[in-house]
């Protein structure tokens, strides 16, 4: 048995003496192995002209202290019709379309109504009694001039002249009555109903005959509420008219912000649609009742669209400058990167050599600069354009190095 262990002793021993020097040099060469500092990173110039690396210098200055809220497009109430009916009656033809751009008197569709037929039937009988009124007055002139003749003639006495010159007078009354009621009964068949007259009372044609819907001012239909075979009374609403061309944008801003607010103030909107291109509309009226919901005043603001780009119901973001701020450091959004969980940015400390710079960010002015603090001093030099670039090396490092 002892002279089995001996190998296998020996055996162990030499097997320790090979593997010994190895890991000692190992562990030399580590503790050898300069250390670098993680918070840093080289980019050479070579590369920072390819990659299109930018900086600013940092400087404190004051900035518009912007309020932001949500808000809706809607069209303008001012230059918004709603098109109803004159008169009760059957919708008969129907000549526009939800979308459609009409002009102002265009004719939208035409009804037919009892009132047509009663309006023509007042017209012919005022005609009737105003020729019949005319014939009177030539009667009672026929009788007047006899009496002045007889009068003249010493045949006659003053009393039956001044008698037929009274009749005369009441006849010319009656006819001066007459033609009002003939203006009265035109003007609603042509003017109220929209009709038109020959010279007998009468349309022209089967078509003209009938109620034409007309067009209050020009813009676009947003709704129509009648179809052909709609029978319509006065309170009927057919159609909803409005011109786009100016919008409000209804803006709910927050309690705190309501005593510094000024009809007039200028706001720029943001929508979707367009990103951060900017509209300009300015306060036209700020409302007198709070959301007790929300704590928000409803701020209309009033904006052209000449162009028809917005529209009702877009969802918008509104912001409103209500002065100034102390001086503040702010550098562009692109410039601000998250660095181990951190905002942060690379701060320029050799032509080649940035360091991260861990900071803090409050306010944002507009959709580009963000207020900092922390770390940053004014006139240090921090990277803006392609800071992505380096946080990626960055990455890569601190990778490497197994941090």
């Amino acid at each position: 048995m002892k002279f089995l262990t001996l190998p296998i002793l020996a055996f162990t021993l030499v097997g320790c003496s090979q593997q010994a020097p190895s890991r000692v040099a190992a562990d030399a060469t580590k503790a050898a192995a300069p250390a670098v500092d993680s918070n840093f990173v080289v980019l050479t110039p070579e590369i920072q002209k390819e990659s299109r690396v930018e900086t600013i210098v940092l400087a404190a200055k004051p900035l518009p202290e912007v309020v932001r809220s949500t808000a809706r497009l809607t069209n303008d109430e001012n230059r918004t019709w709603r098109v109803g009916s004159i008169a009760e009656g059957r919708i008969v033809t129907i000549y526009s379309n939800v979308g459609d751009m009409v002009k102002e008197d265009q004719i939208l569709a035409r009804m037919h109504s009892h009132d047509i037929h009663e309006s023509r039937a007042e017209f012919m009988k005022a005609t009737a009694e105003l020729a019949r009124r005319k014939g009177l007055v030539e009667y009672a002139t026929r009788v007047r001039d006899r009496a002045k003749r007889l009068y003249d003639l010493k045949a006659g006495s003053l009393e039956q002249l001044e008698r037929t010159e009274t009749e005369l007078r009441n006849a010319q009354t009656d006819v001066k009555n007459a033609d009002v009621e003939v203006e009265r009964t035109r003007s609603h068949i042509t003017e109220v109903l929209g009709l038109t007259l020959d010279e007998n009372g009468r349309a022209p044609s089967e078509e003209e005959d009938l109620i034409p819907v007309r067009a209050p001012a020009a813009g676009v239909i947003l709704t129509r509420n009648v179809t052909p075979g709609t029978v319509v009374t006065a309170s009927t609403d057919q159609f909803l008219i409005s011109d786009l061309s100016r919008l409000w944008a209804i803006a709910e801003v927050n309690e705190e912000y309501l005593g510094k607010l000024r009809i007039g103030m200028p706001v720029r909107i943001f929508v979707q649609a367009y990103g951060t291109e900017p509209f300009v509309g300015r306060i036209g009226k700020i409302g007198d009742v709070l959301d007790p919901a929300t704590r928000t005043i409803k701020v209309r603001v009033e904006l052209t669209n000449s162009k028809g780009r917005l529209k009702p119901e877009m969802y918008a973001t509104t912001e409103i400058e209500m002065g100034s701020t102390a001086p503040v450091l702010t550098v562009p959004a692109e410039a601000v990167q998250e660095v181990r969980g951190q905002s942060s940015v690379f701060v320029r400390v050799a032509p080649d050599r940035f360091e991260v710079r861990p900071i803090q960010t409050s306010n944002s002015f507009g959709h580009h600069d963000i207020e900092i603090s922390g770390s940053v001093k004014a006139g240090e030099e921090v990277v803006t354009r392609a800071a992505f670039i380096l946080k990626s090396e960055f990455m890569k490092a601190t990778l490497a190095k197994g941090e």
